[in-house]
Formats: C-alpha cells, structure tokens, sequence
C-alpha cells in the first residue's frame, strides 16, 4: 500500500519518494520492519498464550537425555511468523504482481491448515491433531491452485536464455526480447541449465505442450507437499527449522534478485523473470520474521511454531522456488527436509519389512534423523535391531540445532554455486 502512495507522491516531487521505485530499498525495510513486529509482537503474543494456557503437553520426554522440561510451553507461535511476514509484504509490497499474491494466499492458506492442526491438538487434546489425510488434500489443493494459476495467468512469463559462440570462441548468453509463456525450469550440472516439461512429454505429440503444463501442476504439488512436510519433520529442536528455514530463505532471495536482474541473469546463464522481483521483498520479511522469532525460540524455546508455523514455512519455500523455475535445486537446497522425510520413510519401511517376517528392526536409533543424535543407548529396546546406533552418547539438542544450520549453510552455498558448474 505504501509503495502505491508513494509513487503517488512522486508525481508531486515530495523529497524521498522515488526511493519506493528501488527493489532493495523496500526489500531492506521488509526485513528491518518484519525482525521488529515477530519480536515486539511475539513478546505480547507469547503472554496472551500463557495467559489463556494455550500450550503443548511434554514433546515425548523420552527421548530428552538431558531432562529438558517443555511443558507449558506456549504453541501456535506460527501467528507470529506470518503476522510479521504479511504486515511489511502489504504495506511494502507491489499487491498488483501475480507473483506477491500467490506467495500471500500460500501463507494464509498453509497457515490456516496448520492452525486447524494445532487448535485440535491444544484445545480438544488429541495429539495426532488434524487427520493426515486432511493435511494432505490442503497441501495438495493449495499446490493445485499455485500451478493452475502459473499456468493460466497471463502475467507469468519469461524470456528464456540463449547461449552462443562469439567471434573469439567465447560463451555469450543472450535473452530472447519477448517474454512468453514457458515450461523451461532450471536444472543443476547440465550445460544451458534448462530443463522444459513439453519435452519431456514429447512422447504426446501435437499435446505435448498441453501434457507438459499438466506435469507442472503435478510437479507443483509434490514440490509443495513434500517441501512443506520435510519443514514440519525438521520442527523438532529449539531453533531447528526457524534457522534452516530462514537461511533458505536467504539463498532463494538471491536466486530471486539474479531471476529479476537481466544482466545478472546473463551472467549465471539462467532464465530471466519480469516482476520476480516482488519475490525479494517477501524472501526479505519471510527471513526477517524467522529471525525475530528465533529470538523466543531458540534453545530453551519459549514458544514452538507448531505446524501453524512449520507447514507455512515449507509452502513458502516451495512455492517461490517453484515461481523463479528453480524447483529442481530444492532437494540440494532443501537437503536437510529431504533427509528428514527420508529417514522416517526409511525407518517404517524397515520396520515393517521386520514385522512380516517375525523380527523387530530399525534403521536409526529413532527419527526423523534429528532425534537419533540426541537418544542415549540406555533409551533403545534391548528387543530391537539397530543398524546404526552411533553416536553411541546424546548430543545436547542445541548442539545439534547449530550443526544442522551449518549443513544447510553449506548446502545454500552450494546451490548458487551449481548454477555455475556445467
């Protein structure tokens, strides 16, 4: 809103307001403006929760070695997450550009699911909270509408990158003048970075076009269910996915800048996207407001996200990269989410594999992954088989937190630099 009335007042040459027109000014005030209202709003929040005894029984203390009491603690404080990432994108934001509103009703829409999930957990005491089968239809209905809408909007379009010999046997990368409508997505490693659905369903013929945007909506809506619940997984420790998430969210930010900039994205060889910029100013609240956040909830928490928060987060992630063609680079980027959701799927498996034949089996110690470093070998079930029981001590969780953070930094590091190697 501000941004409309400010470039309003320039008309009139009020002193300052040209500065509304530059994306780094906004997208700067977007992170100052989401840090301030996620600590001051998450302080009065986390009293209003108290107060009301909204709050999460014990977090399964079995697996705590170190006797960490969590009871009572204040959830839902996702609230505080989305109020600070909404507030600076409305005020700050371009609320014309298709991009912003799919990133607004992603969060509202992911949040709301999530707080069905937490209202039912804290208020009728059910621990398993709302159904799976639920949690997946809004996953699945919110990734339908993201990709329909990508598909159908006339808004969305790109000018797709060229790359060439020169005269002197040199690489130069040119974009094509028209922006269109394109199935082309960025892909690691390969040469030209560019991987185009419609080729892929080649095999349709004369549809290929048509069966190429239909395996972009299915793509969507795995890209958003599975980033989504490896963020919800990762929400187990004191900081874990607050601090994950907004590193990501710095590195899909930067993605976001080079996809806007034809000039930097030239130089990185990937496709340029007209408007993508918007998406700066939201990565901008949505790492502003993580940070905030962690100011409660890190190690000793006082107030878990719950998966108001973890839900909403993983959407967010998902769909900006899904917007700005770079969906492929999440399992790199995402990788922590990934080997959560990977170790629990591993570990059913292997356990129900056991139970056919008569034996009793596990994989880890315990998941998702995170949980196996910090359960002690006094903890495990003398009936059981492990196939991996180091560590043989429990890390303190804190540790642990900060460790995974390191991996994800190295991983969001490595992303950007695979848009390099080829």
């Amino acid at each position: 809103m501000l941004y409309y009335l400010f470039r309003f007042l320039e008309q009139y040459g009020i002193s300052g307001s040209h500065m509304w027109g530059y994306i780094s000014f906004r997208a700067l005030l977007a992170l100052i403006l989401s840090l301030v209202i996620s600590a001051w709003f998450g302080e009065k929040f986390i009293k209003m929760l108290k107060k009301k005894q909204i709050t999460e029984t014990q977090r399964d203390a079995s697996i705590d070695p170190f006797g960490v009491k969590k009871i009572g603690v204040p959830s839902m404080g996702g609230v505080i997450i989305i109020m600070a990432i909404l507030v600076p994108v409305l005020l700050l934001g371009r609320l014309r550009n298709i991009y912003l509103l799919l990133m607004i009703v992603t969060t509202v829409w992911l949040g709301v699911l999530g707080g069905l999930d937490d209202f039912i957990k804290i208020f009728r005491h059910d621990k398993e909270g709302l159904k799976g089968r639920y949690k997946i239809v809004g996953q699945v209905g919110i990734g339908l509408i993201v990709g329909l809408v990508l598909w159908a909007s006339p808004d969305v379009k790109m000018n797709e990158n060229l790359a060439y010999q020169n005269n002197r046997q040199e690489t130069v990368v040119k974009h094509r003048t028209q922006a269109v409508k394109s199935l082309k997505t960025t892909i690691p490693f390969v040469k030209g970075h560019n991987l185009d659905y419609s080729r892929i369903m080649s095999f349709c013929g004369k549809y290929k076009t048509a069966a190429g945007w239909v395996l972009f909506v299915i793509m969507t809506i795995l890209v958003v269910t599975a980033v989504s619940n490896g963020a919800n997984l990762n929400d187990g420790m004191d900081g874990m996915c607050a601090g994950n998430s907004a590193i990501i969210g710095v590195a899909i930010g930067i993605l976001a800048y080079v996809s806007s900039h034809i000039e930097f994205a030239s130089y990185l060889n990937i496709m340029y996207i007209p408007q993508s910029e918007e998406l700066v100013v939201f990565m901008c609240a949505f790492v502003g407001a993580l940070i905030g956040f962690l100011w409660y909830n890190a190690y000793p928490a006082q107030v878990f996200m719950g998966d108001t928060g973890s839900l909403t987060i993983g959407g967010i992630i998902a769909v900006s990269a899904i917007i700005i063609h770079k969906e492929l680079l999440l399992p790199i980027l995402c990788g922590i989410f990934f080997v959560e959701s990977l170790s629990v799927i591993l570990q059913v498996y292997y356990y129900k594999l056991g139970k056919r034949h008569g034996v009793k089996q596990r994989i880890f110690k315990r998941t998702p992954i995170h949980d196996n470093f910090r359960t002690q070998q006094s903890q495990l079930d003398p009936e059981c088989k492990y196939l991996i029981r180091k560590p043989e001590g429990a890390i303190h969780e804190s540790k642990i937190t900060i460790r995974f953070w390191i991996v994800t930094i190295i991983l969001a590091a490595l992303t950007i630099i695979t848009l390099k190697m080829r």
